[in-house]
Protein backbone atom coordinates (compact mmCIF):
# COMPACT_ATOMS: atom_id res chain seq x y z
CA UNK A 1 0.00 0.00 0.00
CA UNK A 2 1.49 3.26 -1.11
CA UNK A 3 0.28 6.42 1.19
CA UNK A 4 0.42 9.53 -1.31
CA UNK A 5 1.60 12.55 0.66
CA UNK A 6 0.31 14.91 -2.20
CA UNK A 7 -3.28 13.94 -1.82
CA UNK A 8 -2.67 16.67 1.38
CA UNK A 9 -0.89 19.61 0.92
CA UNK A 10 2.45 20.25 2.61
CA UNK A 11 5.81 22.19 3.06
CA UNK A 12 7.53 19.16 1.94
CA UNK A 13 6.17 19.61 -2.05
CA UNK A 14 8.20 22.56 -1.78
CA UNK A 15 11.25 20.76 -0.45
CA UNK A 16 10.86 18.16 -3.74
CA UNK A 17 10.60 21.31 -5.83
CA UNK A 18 13.47 22.92 -5.36
CA UNK A 19 15.16 19.44 -4.87
CA UNK A 20 14.26 18.89 -9.00
CA UNK A 21 14.03 22.65 -9.72
CA UNK A 22 17.40 23.17 -12.33
CA UNK A 23 17.96 26.90 -10.98
CA UNK A 24 17.52 26.23 -7.25
CA UNK A 25 19.70 22.71 -7.10
CA UNK A 26 22.16 24.32 -8.05
CA UNK A 27 22.70 25.97 -4.27
CA UNK A 28 24.61 22.79 -2.58
CA UNK A 29 23.78 24.42 0.45
CA UNK A 30 20.18 24.33 0.33
CA UNK A 31 19.83 21.22 -1.86
CA UNK A 32 21.63 19.48 0.96
CA UNK A 33 19.46 21.01 3.58
CA UNK A 34 16.20 20.26 1.45
CA UNK A 35 17.76 16.41 1.52
CA UNK A 36 17.58 17.03 5.11
CA UNK A 37 14.61 18.53 6.11
CA UNK A 38 12.96 15.72 3.90
CA UNK A 39 14.84 13.23 6.28
CA UNK A 40 12.81 15.24 9.37
CA UNK A 41 9.49 14.77 7.36
CA UNK A 42 9.80 11.04 6.50
CA UNK A 43 11.16 10.15 10.01
CA UNK A 44 8.14 11.91 11.53
CA UNK A 45 5.67 10.02 9.58
CA UNK A 46 7.80 6.56 10.04
CA UNK A 47 7.46 7.40 13.69
CA UNK A 48 3.28 6.77 13.62
CA UNK A 49 4.20 3.46 12.13
CA UNK A 50 6.44 2.29 15.13
CA UNK A 51 5.02 0.10 18.14
CA UNK A 52 5.50 2.20 21.66
CA UNK A 53 5.90 1.05 25.23
CA UNK A 54 4.23 3.27 28.23
CA UNK A 55 7.02 4.78 30.20
CA UNK A 56 7.22 6.99 33.30
CA UNK A 57 9.21 10.27 33.71
CA UNK A 58 9.76 11.89 36.40
CA UNK A 59 8.87 15.41 36.66
CA UNK A 60 9.20 18.68 39.08
CA UNK A 61 4.90 18.13 39.67
CA UNK A 62 5.24 14.41 39.76
CA UNK A 63 5.49 11.06 38.01
CA UNK A 64 4.14 11.03 34.15
CA UNK A 65 3.18 8.08 32.19
CA UNK A 66 3.73 8.76 27.99
CA UNK A 67 4.34 6.48 25.32
CA UNK A 68 7.98 5.77 23.82
CA UNK A 69 9.47 3.79 20.82
CA UNK A 70 9.65 -0.21 22.04
CA UNK A 71 11.80 -1.30 19.39
CA UNK A 72 15.03 -0.20 18.86
CA UNK A 73 15.89 2.01 15.24
CA UNK A 74 19.12 1.16 12.84
CA UNK A 75 19.82 3.96 10.11
CA UNK A 76 20.96 2.39 7.10
CA UNK A 77 22.75 4.53 4.34
CA UNK A 78 23.90 4.43 1.11
CA UNK A 79 27.06 6.28 0.70
CA UNK A 80 28.00 9.09 0.04
CA UNK A 81 24.83 10.49 -1.31
CA UNK A 82 22.54 9.58 1.42
CA UNK A 83 24.36 11.38 4.08
CA UNK A 84 22.12 14.64 4.23
CA UNK A 85 19.11 12.57 4.18
CA UNK A 86 20.49 9.94 6.92
CA UNK A 87 20.82 13.53 8.97
CA UNK A 88 17.44 14.59 8.90
CA UNK A 89 16.07 11.51 9.75
CA UNK A 90 18.93 11.27 12.81
CA UNK A 91 17.90 14.72 14.27
CA UNK A 92 14.44 12.49 15.54
CA UNK A 93 15.66 9.13 15.82
CA UNK A 94 18.88 10.74 17.94
CA UNK A 95 19.25 7.58 19.85
CA UNK A 96 19.45 5.47 16.73
CA UNK A 97 22.25 2.45 15.66
CA UNK A 98 24.13 3.85 12.12
CA UNK A 99 25.18 1.60 9.30
CA UNK A 100 26.63 2.46 6.28
CA UNK A 101 27.00 0.74 2.82
CA UNK A 102 29.39 1.48 0.02
CA UNK A 103 27.77 1.07 -3.21
CA UNK A 104 28.13 1.87 -6.78
CA UNK A 105 27.13 1.05 -10.56
CA UNK A 106 29.84 -0.70 -12.34
CA UNK A 107 28.68 0.12 -16.23
CA UNK A 108 30.07 -1.90 -19.12
CA UNK A 109 30.26 -1.06 -22.77
CA UNK A 110 27.46 -2.50 -23.53
CA UNK A 111 25.48 0.06 -21.30
CA UNK A 112 24.43 -2.44 -18.63
CA UNK A 113 25.61 -2.46 -15.15
CA UNK A 114 26.09 -4.62 -12.19
CA UNK A 115 26.21 -3.04 -8.78
CA UNK A 116 29.29 -3.43 -6.21
CA UNK A 117 29.20 -3.50 -2.71
CA UNK A 118 32.96 -2.34 -1.35
CA UNK A 119 32.02 -1.76 2.30
CA UNK A 120 29.39 -2.19 5.27
CA UNK A 121 29.72 -1.20 8.50
CA UNK A 122 26.47 -2.14 10.47
CA UNK A 123 25.53 -3.28 14.04
CA UNK A 124 23.31 -6.15 14.98
CA UNK A 125 20.04 -5.82 13.75
CA UNK A 126 17.97 -8.20 15.41
CA UNK A 127 14.80 -7.31 16.51
CA UNK A 128 15.24 -4.13 15.35
CA UNK A 129 13.39 -1.41 13.14
CA UNK A 130 15.65 -1.15 9.93
CA UNK A 131 15.37 2.40 8.29
CA UNK A 132 17.89 1.97 4.39
CA UNK A 133 18.47 5.48 3.07
CA UNK A 134 19.30 6.45 -0.58
CA UNK A 135 17.85 9.94 -2.12
CA UNK A 136 17.57 8.31 -5.47
CA UNK A 137 15.79 5.11 -6.50
CA UNK A 138 15.90 4.70 -10.15
CA UNK A 139 16.85 1.24 -10.79
CA UNK A 140 15.83 0.08 -7.31
CA UNK A 141 18.84 -2.58 -7.58
CA UNK A 142 21.75 -0.38 -5.47
CA UNK A 143 18.88 -0.60 -2.52
CA UNK A 144 17.38 -4.32 -3.32
CA UNK A 145 21.07 -5.59 -3.35
CA UNK A 146 22.35 -3.32 0.24
CA UNK A 147 19.21 -4.51 2.17
CA UNK A 148 20.02 -7.88 1.24
CA UNK A 149 23.55 -7.46 2.54
CA UNK A 150 22.44 -6.02 5.52
CA UNK A 151 20.72 -9.35 6.56
CA UNK A 152 23.97 -10.89 7.12
CA UNK A 153 24.02 -8.32 10.32
CA UNK A 154 20.55 -10.15 11.60
CA UNK A 155 17.03 -10.26 10.98
CA UNK A 156 15.21 -6.90 11.49
CA UNK A 157 11.49 -6.93 12.94
CA UNK A 158 10.47 -3.93 10.08
CA UNK A 159 12.75 -2.75 7.47
CA UNK A 160 12.04 0.56 5.93
CA UNK A 161 13.10 2.28 2.39
CA UNK A 162 13.49 5.49 2.66
CA UNK A 163 14.29 8.05 -0.66
CA UNK A 164 13.69 11.45 -1.76
CA UNK A 165 13.18 10.79 -5.34
CA UNK A 166 11.93 7.40 -6.95
CA UNK A 167 10.71 6.01 -10.42
CA UNK A 168 7.74 3.80 -10.52
CA UNK A 169 10.14 1.09 -12.15
CA UNK A 170 12.04 1.40 -8.86
CA UNK A 171 9.25 0.94 -6.68
CA UNK A 172 8.26 -1.73 -8.92
CA UNK A 173 11.24 -3.38 -8.18
CA UNK A 174 11.55 -3.25 -4.60
CA UNK A 175 8.03 -4.52 -4.14
CA UNK A 176 8.67 -7.51 -6.18
CA UNK A 177 11.88 -8.11 -3.89
CA UNK A 178 10.03 -7.52 -0.46
CA UNK A 179 6.55 -8.40 -2.02
CA UNK A 180 4.64 -8.84 2.02
CA UNK A 181 3.63 -5.70 3.81
CA UNK A 182 5.25 -3.02 1.75
CA UNK A 183 3.69 0.75 2.48
CA UNK A 184 5.10 4.15 1.44
CA UNK A 185 4.59 7.77 1.80
CA UNK A 186 4.55 9.88 -1.69
CA UNK A 187 3.97 13.27 -3.24
CA UNK A 188 2.91 11.60 -6.67
CA UNK A 189 4.41 13.84 -9.91
CA UNK A 190 1.49 13.52 -12.46
CA UNK A 191 2.95 12.30 -15.76
CA UNK A 192 6.60 11.89 -14.35
CA UNK A 193 7.71 8.26 -13.06
CA UNK A 194 8.90 9.75 -9.81
CA UNK A 195 7.85 10.16 -6.74
CA UNK A 196 9.05 11.11 -3.32
CA UNK A 197 8.74 7.52 -1.02
CA UNK A 198 8.89 6.06 2.22
CA UNK A 199 8.46 2.25 1.98
CA UNK A 200 8.31 -0.21 4.31
CA UNK A 201 8.41 -4.04 3.90
CA UNK A 202 9.02 -6.90 5.64
CA UNK A 203 12.19 -7.85 6.88
CA UNK A 204 12.23 -11.48 5.24
CA UNK A 205 13.13 -11.15 0.69
CA UNK A 206 11.12 -12.86 -1.62
CA UNK A 207 12.59 -16.15 -2.48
Amino acid sequence: MIFNLSEKDSIGNRFVAELRDVNVQKDRMRFRRNLERLGEILAYEISKTLSYKEIEVETPLGIARTKAPADPVVLATILRAGLPLHQGMLNYFDDAGNAFVSAYRKHHKDGSFEINLEYVSCPTLDDCVLILIDPMLATGASMGMAAKELFNYGKPKKLHFVTAIASTYGLEHIRRLFPRHTYGWAPSMKNLPQNLISCQASATPAT
